[in-house]
């Protein structure tokens, strides 16, 4: 089976509520065969302990047409 690595290339985080956050990543997901970048969005909280917790996660191209077309659905809604 083929291992795959992951690498983050950068990172922003949107802290919202009381202690929850939005974290949108570019990442890259490395193999034998080649690499592929892609959009990663989390939604996550703080614990008690301030250690980041994430609850659900989505990853979608990272493609200039397909982040300027969800980046123009969001602001039209």
């Amino acid at each position: 089976m083929e291992k795959v690595k992951f690498e983050t290339m950068e990172t922003k985080e949107i802290k919202f509520g009381k202690n929850n956050f939005i974290e949108v990543a570019r990442k890259k997901a490395i193999t034998q065969e080649g690499e592929n970048e892609f959009l990663s969005i989390s939604r996550g909280y703080y614990n008690q302990e301030n250690e980041k917790r994430y609850k659900a996660n989505i990853a979608m191209p990272y493609e200039k047409d397909f982040i300027n077309n969800l980046i123009e659905s969001l602001k039209s809604i």
